[in-house]
């Protein structure tokens, strides 16, 4: 039996053709007894067989009795013999042979006449191989376990990327990567949290409804509550929410939950995604690029099982050893071959964007580092990279950096060309907090939507005593493409799509 081609979806008239032949298949099946029973009696599953039995010789019996459940991904049926290869959940596959001999002609014409493609269905019988060497089960009694009333995508050719996101069920049904990429994320999490574990951090939640935005340059969703009668905020970043919890005693904290930004999407970006924010008493942001460093490096260890990860295109690529860290403005520098600090104007630097096609809007000098940073030096960078020390106009909840003046301790890491994760030795100092959340009012009333807020019940909780701290945000969706090579939409379960 082969079943090694590739799918591809249905035309809307053979989905209705189907459906309606498998509508009144499933009203027999209510007539007769059952199409979607409560449960069946399983005793073991695809897997668990596989790994027991799947070194038996052709031909080879076991007497062993198993009842197991999984969905019909192939079948062809014969006058006295009917093959069908079920699949559980994850994958894994096992024949299923239904014989007249076994289960008496009126079964066997049962299973020919409503059982399809689609179908889950329960088998009991003995595990054997087949003639030709298959780990199979030799049929002799079986059930639906639930009636597909669509069908699955035909055998041949491809899912388009389309269907892949509009319909992830079917992906995951009929596409290995899909699965794959679900159970490196969910490994990918889990190691997250040993590792934190390990650090004594603690893990917590914060509010994703605010009544102001902040923690992040980015537009927010609005939303109107009824029980308050108030506008809210879809939150764009758990940090000011997190830092209260540090101003209370919580010296290890960190948070994985969704962030909600109402911008662009794009093979890098998505309006909602999980984001993992970390706060570190007395540390700064190079103690926290150790962590970061080591929580990537673990959680790539944790789905490739070291930190040289495949993509799914083949391609080796290495997270692991020390990461290198380059200077913003140093390597700003090294790429464009003229001298840029943070006293440079901005006529100079706005002189060198338009030299080079690049517009920003609502203009600052930090802005046009930042644009020109992205222009030379970006796109050279593949291996993971810590770019340090940021512009102070850019960044107003970080430390003004101990020794240069004009940055920010402040890192982006980047890593296959984009930005992964970021990290601050964060500002504690209520009074400078103020100051840059004044700044970035000035901004927003001149028009920029990214720009802060004045937030007096963060800054009234910061008054109260923040310790030294690092601080580092990094996207869940970002890591897994990291880890497997694959775009943001492909990382998350269910994207956000018109």
């Amino acid at each position: 039996m082969s079943d090694d081609t590739t799918p591809t979806e249905p035309t809307e008239a053979e989905v209705s053709e189907q459906k309606a032949v498998r509508s009144a298949k499933r009203a027999r099946l209510l007539e007769e007894g059952e199409a979607y029973p409560v449960s069946v009696p399983i005793t073991d599953t695809i897997g668990a067989v596989r790994a027991r039995h799947d070194d038996l010789a052709p031909d080879e019996k076991t007497g062993r009795i198993v009842g197991l459940a999984g969905r019909v991904v192939f079948q062809r049926n014969t006058g006295k013999l009917c093959f069908a290869s079920l699949q559980a959940g994850d994958g894994d596959r096992i024949q299923a042979m239904v014989s007249l001999a076994e289960v008496g002609e009126e079964s066997l014409e049962r299973w020919k006449d409503l059982v399809d493609l689609g179908d889950h269905v329960f088998v009991e019988g003995e595990v054997i191989a087949s003639r030709r060497g298959e780990l199979s089960i030799m049929v002799t009694s079986w059930q639906i376990a639930s009636k597909a009333l669509l069908p699955l995508p035909n055998l041949h050719g491809e899912l388009s990327e389309e269907t892949r996101v509009r319909s992830r069920y079917l992906d995951l049904i009929v596409r290995e990567q899909a699965r794959v990429t679900v159970r490196a994320r969910a490994a990918a999490v889990a190691s997250l949290r040993r590792t934190f574990d390990a650090h004594d951090f603690l893990e917590l939640e914060t509010p994703m409804l605010q009544v102001q935005h902040g923690g992040a340059a980015a537009r927010p969703f609005s939303t109107h509550s009824n029980a308050f009668d108030t506008e809210l905020y879809l939150r764009i970043a758990p940090e000011l929410f997190l830092k209260r919890a540090a101003v209370g005693g919580l010296e290890r904290i960190f948070e994985i939950n969704r962030n909600f930004r109402n911008e662009g999407a794009d093979s890098t970006h998505s309006p909602e995604f999980a984001m993992l924010e970390a706060y570190q008493a007395y540390s700064d942001y190079n103690g926290i690029a150790d962590l970061t460093q080591e929580l990537i490096q673990n959680a790539a260890t944790a789905v490739a099982g070291s930190p040289v990860v495949t993509w799914a295109d083949g391609t080796e690529f290495d997270l692991g050893g020390h990461w290198a860290r380059i200077g913003m403005h140093a390597s700003l520098s090294e790429a464009a071959g003229v001298e840029i600090t943070p006293e440079t104007r901005i006529d100079e630097l706005t002189a060198l964007a338009d030299n080079v096609g690049i517009e920003v809007a609502h203009p600052i000098a930090g802005k046009y580092v930042e644009e020109l940073w992205e222009h030379f030096v970006k796109p050279s960078l593949s291996a993971p990279t810590f770019v340090m020390d940021f512009p102070v106009d850019t960044s107003p909840l970080v430390r003004a950096h101990r020794s240069v003046p004009g940055v920010v301790e402040k890192w982006d890491l980047y890593v296959r060309g984009f930005e992964l994760a970021t990290g601050y030795s964060e500002l504690v100092d209520p009074v400078v907090q103020r100051e840059r959340f004044v700044e970035q009012a000035a901004l927003a009333a001149g028009g920029d939507p990214e720009a802060m807020r004045v937030d007096e019940e963060f800054l009234r909780a910061l008054e109260h005593g923040m310790p030294p701290t690092g601080g580092m945000g990094m996207g869940i969706d970002r890591l897994l493409m990291a880890i497997t090579g694959l775009g943001i939409r492909e990382t998350i379960l269910f994207p956000l799509v018109k």
